[in-house]
């Protein structure tokens, strides 16, 4: 039954076609929702009373970790304030793993601390960590963008310091909003894929199926595709469905001697831990991929 909504993104209510999707089907689920805070939606008003947005979250969220398999992870995407509601809703129907706080800058906004991130709440339905599935990240080393040494001191030992990166925290200040016009769709909440990425690399595998409820401009979809994985989606407003099927459409899987990564502006941005030494043969760490001939995306 699941095979008939496989790499298809839907126009319609979330939960309406999340009442037609299995149980235990899918194996990533993903929620970037409307954050309550009046941004001009095409087809969706962004200013409900707080309750009524409260019990509408929590519906989507018990159908998300109701089609989530039991090896499976559940994410959802938020500010603060909400994700505080959040997670009292899912610490009743799954098991906290982390609040992922993404550094991404923010504007001020009066008698209050500077807002400088958004948090990913990470769930999964499996209590135990040997029952869902799970897969250590590196990240590559902060550098100088004109000399390329590290910006870190690493205790006066850099000598000693990972090929390619640190293993990933709950901290992400490495991937950024799309800030510049030429890299947005006409939509005001569009994440960047390589957050994205990140997340499937980190908790799925080659062939799985990953969910996203609010697609938007197809951002999930592109992912899941570049990373070799399968997507369903559901988007309310019939011109950003139109916009992400062009967008996945568009997308091609990046493999680097065999495994996949999340690239961005022609570096990579994400590996798995364990595959490092198939990726990073070569001790020019300092090379971007299309300046490294040796690399080859997509073949």
């Amino acid at each position: 039954m699941i095979n008939k909504f496989l790499n298809k993104i839907i126009k319609g209510d979330c939960l309406a076609v999340l009442k037609k999707i299995p149980n235990d089907s899918v194996d990533m689920t993903f929620a970037d929702p409307p954050f309550n805070l009046k941004k001009k939606y095409n087809h969706y008003d962004d200013s409900k009373e707080k309750q009524d947005y409260l019990n509408w979250c929590n519906d989507w969220m018990s159908e998300m970790v109701r089609i989530t398999k039991p090896t499976g992870a559940i994410f959802v995407h938020n500010i603060p304030r909400w994700l505080s509601h959040y997670a009292e809703h899912l610490n009743k129907i799954a098991y906290f793993k982390h609040w992922i706080a993404w550094d991404s800058g923010g504007a001020p906004m009066g008698k209050t601390l500077l807002p400088n991130h958004y948090g990913i709440l990470y769930y999964t339905k499996a209590k135990s960590h040997k029952d869902f599935k799970f897969y250590d990240i590196r990240y590559p080393h902060p550098r100088c963008r004109v000399c390329s040494e590290f910006l870190k001191d690493y205790g006066g030992k850099k000598d000693q310091a990972h090929g390619f990166g640190p293993l990933l925290s709950d901290v992400w200040n490495d991937i950024h909003r799309i800030r510049h016009k030429k890299r947005r769709d006409e939509h005001p909440c569009q994440l960047p894929i390589p957050l994205l990425e990140r997340l499937i690399l980190m908790t799925t595998d080659e062939g799985d199926i990953v969910f996203d409820p609010f697609m938007g401009t197809g951002t999930t979809a592109v992912a899941a595709k570049q990373l070799g994985r399968k997507y369903i989606g559901i988007e309310l407003d019939a011109d950003y469905v139109k916009i992400a099927e062009k967008n996945t459409k568009a997308a091609k899987e990046t493999k680097i001697n065999g495994r996949y990564v999340s690239i961005y502006l022609s570096h990579i941005r994400t590996m798995r831990k364990n595959d490092f030494k198939e990726i990073w043969e070569n001790k020019n760490k300092n090379l971007t991929l299309l300046e490294n001939k040796k690399y080859k995306i997509n073949k």
